[in-house]
């Protein structure tokens, strides 16, 4: 299984990109992909990232929620790559990179057009797509759930069995 996780949100391309850091935005949607991760019981075992500093924040942040320390993978900084070929041997794995780098992994993999938003995610398994998220799903995903149980000591009620 084969993570891509896209950069979030970072600065305007005013100087040198490989050193666009992320925005306040970018730094939360990093955060709640890495838990939306934990929160689907997903055990990331290896996570290669771009050297792009947005992309290397965006592994940081992710991974505190994974217990998996990014690694930089240089050919993640731009153009094609193999996906496979990164992640052999390395079991659960999440990339993290750019755009429009990983659409074209995708359709090379599964044959899909799909786009990646920042901080989206989408989840390949051999020759499958099986999920592409947004920021806003990822959030979802992650966002605490209400304590449904019931206090100690009270008992159901007619319409709560």
């Amino acid at each position: 299984m084969i993570y891509l996780l896209r950069h979030g949100d970072a600065e305007r391309g005013d100087g040198e990109d490989a050193a666009r850091r992320l925005t306040a935005k970018g730094e939360r949607q990093s955060e709640v992909a890495g838990r939306a991760l934990a929160a689907l019981g997903i055990e990331i075992e290896a996570c290669l990232t771009s050297p792009k500093v947005r992309a290397a924040d965006t592994a940081r942040l992710a991974c505190q929620s994974l217990g998996v320390e990014p690694e930089i993978a240089t050919g993640l900084s731009g153009g094609g790559f193999d996906s496979t070929g990164l992640a052999a041997g390395r079991g659960e794995t999440m990339l993290v990179g750019h755009e429009p780098s990983f659409s074209d992994e995708i359709a090379r993999l599964t044959g899909a057009k799909a786009k990646l938003r920042k901080g989206g995610l989408a989840i390949v398994d051999g020759t499958t797509l099986l999920a592409l998220m947004r920021p806003d799903d990822l959030a979802a995903i992650a966002a605490p759930r209400p304590n449904r149980s019931r206090p100690s000591g009270s008992a159901p009620t007619a319409h709560g069995r």
